[in-house]
Formats: C-alpha cells, sequence, structure tokens
C-alpha cells in the first residue's frame, strides 16, 4: 500500500521539500560513486553507528556528534531511497505550507535527530551503521496526521500486476504506518546486531 497522492490544498511551493529531495538524491549519487574500502569508511563516518557513542566504540574511536544529523540523508539502495523521497514528496508539501519553510527544516531535522538517538539508546553496542530518512518522515507523517486529520489520500496497491486504488483518511493511513514501523523494532529487540536501514 503506497500514497499516490493528497486532496490538502497548498498555498505556496514546497521549496524545502523539493531541496531535501535533491540533498537525499545527491547524498546516495556521491555514496554510489564511491569504490567499497572509501564507502565503508564513508558509512562509518557518516551513517549512525550507535557504538561509537554509547557503546564500546566509543572508548576507542570517540566522535562528534555530527551523524546524528548527516545520517539521515543516506540510503541504503535505489529503492530506500525511493520509497522515502516519494513519502516525503506526499506528505511535506501540505505541513511545510502548513508550518512555513524556516519551522518545516527545524521540525525535520528534530524529528530526523530524535529518531537516530531513539535508535541509538536502543541499540547502545550496534556496530551496523544506520541511516535513512524514516525518522524524520516519520515526524512528518505524524504531524501531516495530527494537521489534516479528515484529508483522503489516495493509495494504490499492486495486485500482481494490476494497480488498485482507493481512498483512506490521513489518521488511518498514519495508524498503519506507525504499526509497520514498529513491528519489525519490537522483533529486533535484544539483537545486538540490530540497525541499518530506516
Amino acid at each position: 500500500m503506497f500514497p499516490y497522492l493528497d486532496t490538502v490544498a497548498r498555498r505556496y511551493p514546497p521549496v524545502i521539500v523539493w531541496a531535501l529531495v535533491g540533498v537525499n538524491v545527491l547524498a546516495f549519487l556521491y555514496q554510489i560513486s564511491l569504490p567499497q574500502r572509501l564507502l565503508d569508511r564513508f558509512l562509518f563516518e557518516f551513517a549512525l553507528v550507535p557504538s561509537r557513542f554509547f557503546g564500546q566504540l566509543s572508548l576507542v574511536a570517540p566522535s562528534d556528534w555530527t551523524p546524528f544529523l548527516t545520517n539521515m540523508f543516506l540510503h541504503g539502495g535505489w529503492l530506500h531511497l525511493i520509497l522515502n523521497m516519494w513519502t516525503l514528496w506526499i506528505f511535506g508539501p501540505a505541513v511545510e505550507d502548513r508550518l512555513g519553510p524556516g519551522r518545516f527544516i527545524l521540525f525535520y531535522l528534530f524529528c530526523g535527530v530524535a529518531a537516530g538517538l531513539a535508535h541509538a539508546l536502543a541499540n547502545p553496542d550496534s556496530v551496523v551503521p544506520a541511516l535513512g530518512a524514516s525518522g524524520a518522515i516519520a515526524g512528518v507523517i505524524g504531524c501531516y496526521a495530527r494537521m489534516f486529520p479528515a484529508a483522503r489520500l489516495v493509495m494504490i496497491v499492486p495486485i500482481l500486476f494490476i494497480p488498485l486504488f482507493f481512498e483512506v483518511r490521513a489518521f488511518v493511513f498514519a495508524l498503519i504506518w506507525f504499526l509497520m514501523q514498529l513491528i519489525p523494532g519490537f522483533m529486533s529487540l535484544g539483537d545486538q546486531a540490530s540497525g541499518g536501514i530506516a
């Protein structure tokens, strides 16, 4: 089930959403241009490795807190990038329009940092680099559902090769989406190797 479009009218062009999508795409193009050895080093430095801050690696590889910001602009593959940016493209413009560009970018970054911190605290000894914009986008989806709970979203569900379209209220989609994010998280509790794509 994927959101296809929303029905909230907007007054201004979503320049921050456009900029965020552009930065994420450029960052990913840079990632895939790196040879594997340099990519591993790049991800260790700029993705979020919880153990560098709260686990054993913090004793031997002290780090600044930059990865809590930079990890949300990195992605684990084309599908990961496309799904995250598509979701931001659907929900971001209405939220940016309501909050204004300045407050929207601060809110987006705050949600991304908060999600990274929650992940790191829940998995303090993980050495798996966590990366992705899902934490920030979760905040945008939640804000959208709070501001426009009755807004209708057109959803697409591919059944075999036939796309089916239907409408769902924003708060219903948000509830389903958050449940889909929480279930894998609960299943990985206690797994010290947990981490990776968000």
